[in-house]
């Protein structure tokens, strides 16, 4: 059984909003791969089904951002998930936006719901997407800039990206995590 997280905000006013581009690559991975998001329990909203013949929980913590681990360590712990199948798909400032990467471990890098899912889960060693969002221009506060729509110039990027995300989610399915992250980080 694997797991892919995408991270964001629940409710209307943070819809399509840079914080919540996690959240907008899982409702891809569940168009693409006919999983409905309909269940609401672990304080989320997740799905299962299969992708590649490999059983997959889409989730889509609603505990909001800072407290994403309050979810993820549940659902974990209920389906027994393995560390190592466990993908956490969040927002990232320091990659400009329609960059991905993909990485085995990390420290949060100052990301609020990073930090729970480590303090929840106990470790730093879960793989992870990182979506680029690039950081604010002009002065412009942090939390203004996250919860801010992406720009009309930025969408074919951003569709692109969440195109790639829900591909590399897929080619995980057949293959270690590893060889996706060597094939995805150099496009």
């Amino acid at each position: 059984m694997k797991l892919i997280v995408g991270l964001g905000n629940p409710g209307k006013p943070y819809e399509s909003t840079r914080h919540n581009i996690g959240f907008d690559i899982i409702d891809r991975i569940a168009q693409d791969y006919g999983i409905s998001l309909d269940k609401a329990k672990f304080k989320g909203i997740f799905g299962m089904g299969t992708i590649e013949g490999e059983k997959v929980i889409l989730l889509k913590p609603l505990t909001y951002m800072n407290l994403s681990g309050e979810s993820i360590r549940p659902i974990v712990d209920y389906y027994d998930v393995e560390l190592e199948d466990i993908i956490i798909i969040y927002d990232d400032l320091d990659l400009p936006v329609g960059k991905i990467r993909l990485r085995q471990k990390g420290s949060s890098g100052g990301h609020n719901g990073i930090k729970s899912t480590i303090a929840h889960l106990g470790t730093e060693k879960f793989n992870r997407i990182r979506i680029g969002i690039d950081r604010p221009k002009n002065g412009m506060k942090v939390t203004d800039y996250v919860l801010g729509k992406f720009t009309q110039e930025e969408q074919a990027d951003l569709e692109a990206v969440i195109k790639k995300s829900s591909e590399a989610c897929g080619q995980w399915m057949k293959e270690p995590f590893l060889q996706v992250m060597n094939k995805y980080n150099i496009q």
